[in-house]
């Protein structure tokens, strides 16, 4: 038995077709997966954060008058958020914000205010993440082709959290509101300089961070960031060096008598090991960063033991994170950090 070539030629297409829609199956259905997963972390993150925003909720109903009704009401709401299951969870933190959004800010201490506004940027943050990766699940899971071919398997479905957004809680005034481009630099062993520094209202109590500051007027993110590593290590670093930004971090803090609330975007940058020079430091900063270390996430997690704060808090199990993140050719996805 012969075949024509006419045959063949439809065999071989059929053949071809069937390869590619396999090819494309596999690849939606691997990548279907790495959504959901990133879906289910940024739900964790969020979780989180809605966890410490009731823990300083807590501590502000302790500090309201004793016995009162406030304070009652909103340790109440706090307790019903942190217990409520998935499925009540967002209208428990909708009554948790509504009080939130009603309280007089006014007569709490300061650093409550402070750890409220923190709490309440971290929750913005982490919700926004989490509704752009269950959009980027649902754009692809709910494909006609995704559908028919059955390839979200037996995943459930991810669901947005809608809870109204208050970047500042009221009776909160802030001196500066900035956005920072912050560096990880590592060396070839894998460890990331960091520098010592306080404030000087406080300068007894040290604390550790990494490279980088405030974006300028009309400067991009990657532009700052190279800016920052020469002013404050001399080096000098392309940016097509750069990675990232691989993290985002929304902090709010005090610092030389003024209150800061700083978005803050990371990016990683492999170098060798080198010794800082410290001709670009302001006359300011000469005097408040006093140190530079290159550390592993071993001794990170020493000098957090020995009670002096690593920004960001979460940078030792991170570290791995930001070592991948620099021989990979692909661009990392921005996701929320402590």
């Amino acid at each position: 038995m012969t075949f024509s070539a006419l045959t063949i030629l439809i065999v071989a297409f059929i053949a071809a077709a069937i390869a590619v829609a396999g090819a494309w199956a596999y690849a939606s259905a691997n990548r279907l997966d790495r959504l959901h997963v990133r879906s289910d972390l940024s739900w964790q993150a969020l979780d989180a954060a809605l966890a410490r925003r009731a823990v300083v909720v807590r501590a502000i109903g302790s500090a309201v008058a004793y016995a009162s009704i406030e304070s009652k009401r909103l340790t109440a709401l706090a307790d019903q958020a942190e217990r409520a299951g998935r499925a009540q969870r967002e209208a428990a933190e909708n009554a948790l914000s509504g009080a939130l959004a009603t309280l007089d800010n006014t007569s709490l201490p300061p650093q409550l205010v402070a750890e409220l506004a923190d709490a309440e940027a971290r929750v913005l943050i982490a919700r926004r993440f989490h509704n752009d990766a269950v959009r980027d699940t649902l754009a692809l899971r709910t494909r006609r082709p995704v559908r028919w071919l059955h390839l979200g398997g037996t995943a459930p479905l991810p669901t947005y959290f809608e809870i109204p957004e208050r970047t500042q809680p009221a009776g909160l005034e802030l001196d500066e509101v900035r956005t920072s481009a912050r560096v990880v630099m590592l060396d070839q062993h894998g460890r990331v300089l960091l520098m010592r520094g306080h404030d000087p209202d406080t300068p007894e109590a040290a604390f550790w961070f990494t490279v980088g500051g405030a974006v300028e007027t009309g400067e991009t993110l990657r532009a700052a960031a190279v800016r920052e590593i020469h002013e404050e290590t001399g080096r000098a670093v392309p940016t097509e060096a750069l990675r990232g930004p691989l993290w985002r971090r929304v902090a709010i803090f005090p610092f030389a008598g003024e209150l800061i609330r700083s978005e803050e975007l990371f990016f990683a940058v492999r170098t060798d090991e080198f010794v800082p020079q410290r001709g670009g430091f302001t006359e300011f900063e000469q005097r408040t960063i006093t140190e530079h270390r290159w550390c592993t996430a071993p001794e990170i997690r020493e000098i957090q033991r020995k009670g002096e704060p690593v920004y960001p808090q979460d940078l030792p199990d991170l570290l791995d994170e930001a070592n991948l993140a620099v021989v990979r050719h692909e661009e990392p996805e921005v996701h929320a950090i402590r």
